[in-house]
């Protein structure tokens, strides 16, 4: 979208309705934050008329105003009344500042979950095209911005025109000449408030997008550092990143400028205003023209604070409605996994998963028509192991991110027990299938949480019982702090064996009826990985397993093997079937035992 085109858009009301329906559970705090600040603006030219009050009454022969009696009398208590509106005035400016930031981080923090929630929701194939830099962007930086739509700016500006208005209407009341007079400068401010808005607007802009990119390139580059140094590209990553950081300095340089430039034209014209005045003053005779002049004074003082700020909170308003934009944009997104789809979800998420698997004439493209899956079809028993085999690219995760709903077919049907899996409670079918991948992932967190996900209803002894089953308990133990160690994030304190090892233990907690093993073993040593085919040969017991593995050895006991090549399936048997046929599998097989023969040499 280019700029012009957000410029447009941010008066868009139906986005300001959208941004005050989270303000909906807070509206006791928006109605006082009205109030106040129609309170405010009331009470602003109070303090000039009293001093225009004590001036043309107080200091005259025979003092008479209100029960006070006499110059001193009316001087000190008009004093003592302008202490008390100050006290007053003071406590309110406290409760109101207070109220629109408390509005504005109450709608913050139900709008950030609502984002998240969205985003933990989003189809995988929305992180395959997304940054997640850029996600980040939207669930933290731009979310923030829309805080400041409350603290600094639709209701501080309706603040700000309520007491322009009330201050203006006063000194009509007082002399509408003089009003003209000091208001002659007006149109010179009007011009540069709209130069200084629109230039601030358009720096704004690209600060924000600047501000996105440098987030995803930092998580990126920061996620695959370890590729950066090892292949020594340091330097050609830095000139990247310092090109993008140059843009993020040269359009905040620009709204300092402006900034700079719109100060002192306002402060210019707030002194032609004075001046001005002060012209006028010297023609005038009258007694009271004294405390018109002073009354004056303090109401021009009073009518520029807020227009050397307004400018700068319509900026902010408009940010925060560009930022609203684009995290609406993330809340509106319709690629998402939905829970339930057809059939009885109730009845499906009562009921035991066995695990039989069934894939009918399934077509599944990750982009348009691009297949990388074509008519597949295949069945296996509850129980049964299923193996799948080709080279890379040819389509073995793709199938198994199917079975989860990970991603959505284009067509055919995929059957668990005989139902469909879009009839299942997303999260009762997930709950049932544990996925062991080649690349684990842990989280910063404890050896404990990693293995549990901060499932509570995992107890401590279940932990330790399924570490022992798969052998690693004696590691675990052995390690700082055993079970409460924390392994950093994305376990960078542990090895790829003992990442995947305690994979194992995660996936034999939630006891699934269905098991993914995907590549589990190609990132072990050979000791390890003839522990973990102990622990696969006790984990799969009695359970649907599907593996996907390189080393054909690993496969032998599965009932039946699958053979892809390009998304479509080539053979389907045994090992002993498929090795008779002598075709697909058979050469695989060959060259791969011809292979580890030569490294064995």
């Amino acid at each position: 979208m280019s700029e012009p085109a957000k410029v447009k858009k941010v008066f868009d009301f139906s986005l300001l309705r959208r941004v005050f329906h989270f303000a909906a559970p807070y509206k006791n705090k928006f109605l006082w934050s009205l109030f106040l600040a129609i309170f405010l603006a009331v009470i602003s030219p109070v303090r000039p008329w009293l001093i225009q009050l004590t001036i043309n009454k107080g200091l005259q022969p025979g003092a008479h105003v209100w029960f006070l009696k006499g110059a001193a009398q009316v001087i000190i208590g008009i004093t003592i009344i302008q202490l008390v509106l100050l006290l007053i005035e003071t406590a309110c400016r406290f409760i109101f500042t207070f109220f629109t930031a408390s509005l504005g981080q109450s709608v913050v923090k139900d709008m950030r979950v609502a984002t998240y929630k969205k985003v933990i929701n989003l189809n995988l194939s929305q992180y395959d095209k997304t940054p997640i830099g850029t996600l980040t962007t939207r669930t933290i930086n731009d979310i923030e911005s829309i805080n400041d739509i409350f603290s600094d700016g639709l209701i501080p500006i309706i603040a700000d025109l309520l007491s322009i208005i009330a201050v203006l209407s006063y000194m009509f009341y007082v002399d509408w000449r003089l009003t003209l007079i000091c208001m002659a400068p007006f149109p010179a401010l009007i011009v540069a408030t709209w130069f200084f808005k629109e230039s601030v607007n358009r720096s704004f802009i690209r600060v924000r997008n600047a501000v996105a990119q440098l987030n995803a390139f930092v998580q990126e580059h920061i996620t695959g550092m370890a590729i950066v140094q090892a292949f020594a590209a340091e330097k050609r990553e830095f000139n990247k990143f310092n090109a993008i950081n140059r843009e993020h300095r040269n359009a905040n340089v620009r709204s300092i400028f402006a900034y700079s430039v719109f100060f002192p034209v306002v402060e210019l014209v707030l002194a032609i205003s004075l001046g001005l005045l002060v012209w006028w003053a010297g023609g005038a005779q009258s007694h009271e023209a004294a405390g018109n002049i002073t009354a004056f004074i303090l109401c021009l003082n009073l009518l520029f604070r807020p227009l050397r700020v307004i400018a700068d909170k319509f900026n902010v308003l408009q940010m925060g409605m560009i930022a609203s934009e684009r995290v609406f944009k993330v809340m509106d997104n319709t690629d998402v996994t939905v829970s339930t789809v057809t059939g009885s979800p109730a009845a499906n998420k009562a009921r035991i998963i066995n695990g039989s698997i069934s894939f009918q004439n399934v077509w599944f493209a990750y982009t348009d028509q691009q297949y990388v899956l074509k008519d597949i079809s295949f069945a296996i028993n509850a129980g049964e192991t299923l193996a799948i085999v080709g080279n890379t690219g040819s389509g073995k995760t793709s199938v198994i991110s199917l079975l989860n709903r990970l991603y959505h077919i284009q067509q055919g049907h995929i059957k668990i027990d005989g139902t469909d899996i879009a009839a299942f409670d997303l999260f009762y079918l997930r709950s049932k299938i544990a996925v062991v991948l080649q690349d684990v992932f842990l989280f910063s967190g404890s050896v404990y949480d990693n293995v549990t996900l901060r499932n509570s209803t995992i107890q401590k002894t279940q932990v330790v019982e399924a570490a022992k089953l798969i052998g690693i308990h004696d590691f675990i133990t052995r390690l700082p702090g055993g079970y409460d160690y924390n392994v950093m994030e994305r376990g960078a304190t542990l090895s790829l064996g003992q990442r995947q090892l305690l994979s194992f233990v995660r996936a034999l907690l939630y006891d699934p009826a269905i098991l993914i093993l995907d590549e589990a073993t190609s990132s072990v040593d050979t000791e390890s990985e003839q522990l973990i085919q102990h622990a696969i040969d006790k984990l799969i017991a009695g359970r649907t397993s599907i593996v996907i593995a390189h080393r054909l050895s690993t496969i032998r006991k599965a009932n039946k093997i699958i053979v892809l090549d390009n998304g479509e399936i080539k053979e389907i048997g045994s090992h002993d079937e498929l090795m008779g046929r002598k075709g697909f599998y058979y050469q695989l097989h060959k060259m791969q035992f011809e292979k580890q023969a030569k490294i064995a040499l």
